[in-house]
């Protein structure tokens, strides 16, 4: 009984610290999120307007893809296997689009950077899902 209390009032106390965090607007993610490529990059100024362009239209198609999702997971939508396919395929044409952006903006050592980076963030992404992963599993026993 003691364990199910502290279960509770922990998930209960990171709910609480997640929605008391403030959010950013999408310029203000937009901005730091550039200076932050700037800084790692050392962009140009005609390097910063071109990647200004580039997170703008990244950040409002997440936002749209972050609104049709919760759209269908409210309706309990479940997605066929071609609308899986068809989602997927969609997503990798956009990546395929974005490295041949960045290679026409980036000198070649700033993209190889950049490369660089996408991995280590990639490899940290993982690490973040199997560690979720594990605490559910955890949660259901």
């Amino acid at each position: 009984m003691i364990a199910m209390l502290a279960v509770g009032l922990t998930s209960f106390a990171q709910e609480a610290a997640r929605s008391e965090k403030p959010r950013l607007t999408a310029g203000q993610r937009n901005e730091l999120r550039l200076k932050e490529m700037t800084l790692e990059l050392d962009l140009s100024a005609a390097q910063q307007k071109e990647m200004a362009k580039i997170i703008a239209e990244q950040s409002a198609k997440r936002e749209k893809l972050i609104a049709e999702r919760k759209g269908a997971k409210e309706a309990r939508k479940e997605m066929s296997k071609d609308e899986h396919f068809a989602r997927r395929k969609a997503m990798l044409d956009e990546k395929i689009a974005m490295k041949a952006r960045m290679k026409q903006i980036l000198t070649p050592e700033q993209f190889a950077k950049w490369e660089a980076r996408k991995g280590n963030k990639q490899v940290a992404r993982e690490k973040r899902m199997k560690m979720k992963q594990g605490a559910k599993k955890m949660e259901q026993k």
